[in-house]
């Protein structure tokens, strides 16, 4: 049985006949198609109300046919035909639909080197309808590609049917690849170069909720996220909305602008600067026909590369599945366990609700783990408030310097590096400090705890509830903040809003600012007027380091306050 690709499901029997059928014609190879064929793929596309497209090779056969825009029908690279770099796919695409070539066709058609993109105008697309009932087409087009990087492409004005069909085609493919070859234009160049790093297109929308500068701070906090996934960050597309589109995001020719950057400059990811719902991804994947992601998805990645110890990397995966249980969707009827033969009929289970169940059975064992670890650690801080020693939890925004100051005080040799969530597991270090009025060594320990960011995911909160004990039953928190950072006043803000959502809080609070060494003069005195009791230091150059001591002893010594 011949395969129909596509969004085909909930099409009549009938109709899947029809598509099927088409495989069994075959086209001229002088031509880029017949007229009766023509007539036949807008008859159907009439009779389903949707688009449809015919892939079709030089020997005029019928490799294809799909359900939908060529965007969302294209042929994966894998099974297209192997060509020399000046060669295009040897295959042609004919597509019925309501609309001339759009952007997301036009990038399908690149993507996949076709030799021509034929685009049939019909009234079949759940417009009006002809007077004999079948879909008429009104106008042609016919598009294919040119020398150009930045916009490798051509269409033509409309055309009949008839000046189409009488084209000999064959010679049209002669002469596009000659001016490829003559210009010098190597059809790799079209492609992006292999890599182990994604290329990634950033995408932010500014809705009414948000300061201009809030955004641009947002939007460079997610190319720092992926370069700290291992991305590299190869172009940002911005779009200024009331609120976001509810189908895809952004506006309809935001996405075909997105499509078309993507294509120029080489990205196989997107990612966007906020949550996005399962719909929307695959609303636009279809339309892009690249990959895309959110912002969480993104940490979620950041989370699951840096996890080392088993706790860790439990906690990881838990936060995974949380995520991805109420994203998960459905491939089309491919998906269904129900079958036809003896035996297999019946309601059945759908493969989603197969994979749903299973995650479900997964996330309540994962569960499970947690709360044993949690346990865990609620031993170990038994056994420590038994050796009477004050615990102080390094708290902060990410890459504010936590485990870095962790190491200078302690010798802790903790990881540590100039990216996002460097450090994920929890790490306490004892540390003597001799009090400089009695002259006295008394000891506490530090706690070195997983980095925050603007909006975590409430799937991290979750899984990273054992971590986040370690900063609830601390006796005392040290709030490590990154001066040098031109958004540390918000990164104040947000650390503030985590630690208010978590279930207790230790009273005793100390700010520190931290990297002084690479603020100017002005920024370092707009802290001190707004933080008349915070410490200021650098952990790398150890300055501060010796008053930081002292009034650690003072923290835990003094009655409980609130943050500062």
């Amino acid at each position: 049985m011949e395969t129909i690709y596509g969004n085909w499901k909930g099409i009549k029997s009938s109709h899947i006949k029809q598509l099927q059928r088409l495989y069994e014609q075959r086209q001229p190879g002088d031509r880029l198609m017949t007229s009766e064929f023509a007539q036949q793929l807008a008859a159907i596309s009439h009779e389903i109300h949707q688009p449809v497209c015919s892939y079709i090779n030089r020997r005029g056969q019928v490799v294809r046919v799909g359900v939908g825009t060529p965007a969302q029908t294209q042929i994966s690279p894998s099974d297209l035909p192997r060509q020399s770099a000046e060669r295009l796919s040897g295959i042609r695409c004919l597509a019925v639909q309501s609309q001339a070539p759009d952007t997301a066709s036009l990038v399908a058609m690149v993507r996949q080197r076709l030799d021509a993109l034929v685009v049939l105008n019909s009234d079949g697309n759940g417009s009006a309808r002809s007077q004999n009932g079948a879909g008429q087409i009104k106008a042609a087009y016919l598009a294919h590609l040119v020398p150009d990087v930045e916009q490798p492409w051509t269409v033509s004005s409309p055309l009949s049917l008839d000046e189409l069909t009488e084209e000999n085609f064959d010679d049209l493919v002669h002469e596009w690849e000659t001016e490829l070859r003559e210009a010098g234009f190597a059809l790799s160049q079209l492609q992006p170069a292999a890599s182990e790093r994604d290329r990634v297109l950033l995408v932010g929308l500014i809705t009414e909720d948000i300061t201009e500068q809030q955004f641009q701070d947002g939007l460079a906090e997610l190319a720092r996220l992926v370069e700290s996934a291992g991305g590299k960050v190869v172009g940002i597309i911005q779009q200024k909305r009331t609120q976001p589109h509810p189908q895809t995001v952004v506006g309809q020719g935001k996405v075909e602008e997105i499509a078309l950057h993507a294509q120029t400059v080489g990205a196989n990811l997107i990612v966007f600067d906020r949550d996005i719902s399962a719909a929307q991804a695959r609303n636009l994947e279809e339309q892009i026909g690249v990959r895309v992601v959110d912002r969480t998805e993104v940490i979620l990645d950041i989370f699951a590369q840096r996890a080392q110890s088993q706790a860790g990397k439990l906690q990881v995966e838990l936060a995974q599945l949380e995520y991805q249980l109420p994203r998960l969707r459905g491939r089309e009827q491919a998906m269904s366990r129900l079958g036809a033969g003896i035996g297999t009929r019946g309601p059945g289970e759908t493969k989603l609700e197969t994979e749903r169940r299973t995650i479900g059975r997964r996330i309540g064992q994962l569960q499970k783990e947690v709360n044993q670890l949690q346990a865990h650690r609620s031993r170990l801080r038994h056994q420590r408030e038994q050796q009477a020693i004050p615990v102080i939890a390094l708290v902060g925004y990410t890459n504010a310097g936590k485990s870095t100051l962790l190491n200078v005080l302690t010798h802790a040799e903790v990881y540590t590096a100039d990216q996002l969530f460097a450090t994920l597991d929890p790490t306490t270090r004892r540390l003597s400090i001799t009090d400089s009025q009695t002259q006295e060594r008394r000891d506490v320990l530090l706690t070195d705890t997983v980095g925050f960011i603007h909006h975590l995911p409430p799937a991290l909160m979750d899984a990273f509830r054992a971590t986040l004990e370690e900063v609830t039953e601390a006796d005392a928190l040290l709030h490590l903040v990154d001066l040098s950072h031109p958004a540390w006043a918000d990164h104040i803000r947000s650390v503030e809003e985590i630690l208010a959502d978590l279930p207790s809080m230790p009273g005793t609070a100390l700010l520190a600012f931290n990297k002084i060494e690479r603020v100017d003069s002005n920024t370092l005195t707009q802290a001190q007027q707004a933080y008349p009791n915070a410490i200021f230091i650098s952990a790398t150059e150890r300055l501060g380091l010796d008053t930081l001591k002292q009034r650690l002893l003072e923290l835990i010594d003094v009655a409980p306050a609130s943050l500062q």
